[in-house]
């Protein structure tokens, strides 16, 4: 970290270790835990405006290049459900990298409750500096010369969700996106976030693939409708894929909420859509 940075620019330094405060894994819940052989994990640093970025990087063993992902995050940051999703992919044999997008606005990880989080940290996060961040991000998996940022995607799970629709949008370069139940329609709050996805189909430069559950509580049925509409009278090659009575967070096997049918129907569809598409 820079020196002239000080804790109110720079709040978040290194990663979190294991699960986010708010959401250690209910005993009921089947914590899928991917283990790196055969792999290189790791924490790494990704130059960004005001410092640097730590980032969760996986990929295989040998010499690459390899085909790139990012991956965003929940509301909780970059904690041990979004490691394991890179290290997911890496077996997959992508180069996926996941930045700690919160990191000047607080840290995320320590905060026992999911009001605090989006009242004090994630209302925070302004969608331009996350477009840049992640640009950054591309760029800094370019020059480590391990990754093959021509085939490049992006997948999301819910405040990540709506960020990889954004992003389809935002980078010309991008091949495609998987957003995992991600908000779709909402107030511009300009400058913070003045767009929300549905505003910007006809803006899309890469097919967004849309992972959604019929019983999301927090996204109803009407907005992914609107958002399928959007769609085909923009003529994107989008698709949007609705699960009957699935709940929000569906894939996040670390909660109650996760639905293993559901999360592994999904994680296959995503492998299928990045192959199609040239990622």
């Amino acid at each position: 970290m820079s020196p002239s940075l000080n804790r109110r620019e720079f709040v978040t330094a290194s990663l979190a270790t294991g699960f986010a405060l708010a959401v250690l894994p209910d005993a009921s819940a089947e914590v899928i835990n991917t283990p790196a052989d055969g792999l290189v994990v790791g924490q790494v640093k990704i130059p960004v405006k005001g410092g640097d970025m730590p980032a969760y990087r996986a990929m295989p063993e040998g010499k690459g290049p390899f085909p790139t992902v990012l991956v965003v995050q929940e509301i909780f940051g970059v904690h041990e459900h979004i490691r394991d999703v890179c290290r997911r992919l890496a077996k997959a044999g992508y180069f996926a990298v996941a930045p700690e997008l919160y990191m000047r606005q607080g840290d995320v990880s320590t905060i026992p409750n999911i009001p605090d989080i989006v009242q004090k940290v994630v209302s925070k996060v302004p969608d331009a500096q996350v477009m840049d961040d992640l640009d950054k991000t591309v760029a800094w998996a370019k020059a480590s010369g391990q990754a093959d940022t021509a085939k490049l995607g992006i997948t999301g799970f819910c405040w990540g969700g709506r960020i990889t629709w954004l992003y389809a949008a935002h980078n010309p370069s991008l091949k495609a996106g998987v957003a995992w139940y991600g908000k779709l329609v909402g107030e511009a709050n300009a400058p913070l976030t003045p767009k929300h996805p549905l505003d910007i189909v006809g803006a899309l430069n890469a097919p967004v693939l849309g992972l959604y559950g019929e019983a999301d509580t927090g996204i109803p049925m009407a907005s992914v409708e609107q958002m399928r509409a959007a769609l085909k009278e923009a003529n994107k090659p989008s698709e949007i894929v609705v699960y009957p009575d699935m709940p929000h967070g569906f894939h996040a096997d670390y909660r109650p909420s996760y639905r293993q049918e559901a999360a592994e129907d999904g994680w296959k569809r995503l492998l299928a859509w990045f192959k199609k598409n040239g990622v």
